[in-house]
C-alpha cells in the first residue's frame, strides 16, 4: 500500500509540477475529510495523518482519550483496551488507534480522491497566479516549444511555464517553428477565480510600445513618453512620441543611431512597418503629421465640436494619404481619435 501510495505521489507531483510538501499537505487534509466521513462522531483533532514521502510512511491513527468508563466510543477508550496498545497508557491519556487505508471504504475513497483532485487544481490555480503576477500588460521572452499543424496554434514557455498562443493573437504570415525564442504581451489572466489561464498575443497594440521601452532608454526612463499607438498587426503601426526634454528629439530616439532600434522592432514583428508620429497638442498638427507619410496641404477641424475634420493633400498625394484600403487614413483615425475626411487640393471637373 505504502509503496504503490509514494510512487502515484511522486507521479502526481511530477505530472502537475507542484512541490511535493504541499501536495501532501493537500492530501492529509482530503484525508482528514474523508476520514470524519467515515467517522463523523470522531472530533477532528483527535484524527492523525502521518505522510512522510523521504521514509515511505503512510499513518493514519485517531487519538483517543483513556477513561475507566467509556460514554463516547468513538473518543474515548477504556485502560484495558489501551494498555493492549501501550504499557504505558493512563488514565486522562490518549493513545493512538490506528486505521488501515485499505478499509476507509469506497466512499471515504472517493470522498478523498475528489477533495484532493479539487486541492491539485487549487494549488494549479495559485501557482499560475503567482508566475504571472507583476507579468500582466508586460512583454516577456517566451519559447516555442510545438505549433499544432492543424490549428497553426502554438505551446509557449515561459520562465518555465507553459502558455498557449492561439492562432488569431500570431502575427499575421509568421510562421512559428520550434525553437523559435519570441516577444509575447501578456494580456492578462483569464477566469483567475475558476480556471485561470494566460492570454498572450502578438497582435496587441501595446506589444509595440513595450517593445519601445526594451530598445530606446529615452522611453524607458521616461524622458520621451508614447502619447498613443494604433496598429495592423503584420502591416502597419503609428506611434506618437513626445519629449519632455527640448534637448531630446523624440522621433530619433526611437529610430536610433542608423536606424538601429526601430529595426530591431521591426524584424521582432516580423518586418511591419512602423510610422513613428511627433506628438503635437495641437490637433490640426497631430493631424498632419498622423497621415504620414503623405504630406498636408491643411487641416480644418469641425467647428461644432465633434471630434472630425477635414484634410486636403496634394493631388498626387491622394492615394498615398489614404492608404491601400484605407489602411493609413484608418490608422490615422484611431491614433488621433478623429474622423479624418481626406480630399484633393483640386478637384477635376468632367465635361
Amino acid at each position: 500500500m505504502s509503496k504503490e501510495f509514494f510512487d502515484a505521489l511522486a507521479n502526481l507531483g511530477a505530472e502537475n509540477k507542484i512541490d511535493t510538501e504541499d501536495l501532501v499537505e493537500k492530501i492529509a487534509d482530503g484525508i482528514t475529510k474523508a476520514i470524519k466521513r467515515d467517522y463523523p462522531n470522531v472530533l477532528e483533532e483527535n484524527i492523525s495523518v502521518n505522510i512522510d514521502p523521504e521514509k515511505a510512511k503512510f499513518e493514519l491513527k485517531l487519538n483517543k482519550t483513556v477513561v475507566e468508563e467509556v460514554e463516547d466510543p468513538d473518543n474515548e477508550i477504556s485502560i484495558e483496551e489501551a494498555l493492549e496498545i501501550s504499557k504505558k497508557a493512563a488514565i486522562g491519556s490518549q493513545v493512538a488507534v490506528k486505521l488501515d487505508p485499505m478499509k476507509f471504504g469506497r466512499v471515504a475513497a472517493q470522498s478523498a480522491k475528489q477533495s484532493i483532485k479539487h486541492d491539485i487544481k487549487e494549488i494549479e490555480r495559485e501557482r499560475l497566479l503567482a508566475a504571472y503576477q507583476g507579468k500582466e500588460h508586460e512583454c516577456v521572452s517566451a519559447t516555442v516549444l510545438k505549433v499544432e499543424p492543424g490549428t497553426g496554434n502554438a505551446v509557449l514557455t515561459i520562465d518555465k511555464n507553459e502558455a498557449y498562443l492561439v492562432r488569431s493573437e500570431q502575427i499575421p504570415g509568421e510562421e512559428l517553428r520550434e525553437g523559435d525564442i519570441i516577444k509575447v504581451y501578456v494580456v492578462g489572466i483569464v477566469n483567475p477565480e475558476r480556471r485561470p489561464s494566460v492570454k498572450i498575443s502578438r497582435t496587441h497594440r501595446d506589444l509595440v510600445k513595450r517593445l519601445f521601452e526594451l530598445e530606446v532608454p529615452e522611453i524607458y526612463d521616461g524622458t520621451v513618453e508614447v502619447k498613443a499607438i494604433s496598429r495592423e498587426a503584420g502591416s502597419r503601426s503609428k506611434i506618437a512620441v513626445w519629449s519632455k526634454d527640448e534637448n531630446v528629439d523624440a522621433v530619433g530616439a526611437c529610430i536610433g543611431p542608423r536606424r538601429s532600434r526601430i529595426q530591431s522592432i521591426v524584424r521582432e514583428l516580423k518586418g511591419e512597418k512602423i510610422d513613428i508620429i511627433p506628438y503635437s497638442e495641437d490637433d490640426a498638427e497631430f493631424i498632419a503629421a498622423a497621415l504620414s507619410p503623405a504630406d498636408v496641404i491643411s487641416v480644418a477641424l469641425a467647428e461644432d465640436g465633434s471630434r472630425s475634420c477635414e484634410v486636403v493633400v496634394p493631388d498626387n498625394q491622394l492615394s498615398l494619404a489614404i492608404g491601400n484600403k484605407g489602411q493609413n487614413a484608418k490608422l490615422a483615425a484611431r491614433l488621433t481619435g478623429y474622423k479624418i475626411d481626406i480630399g484633393p487640393e483640386h478637384t477635376i471637373e468632367i465635361d
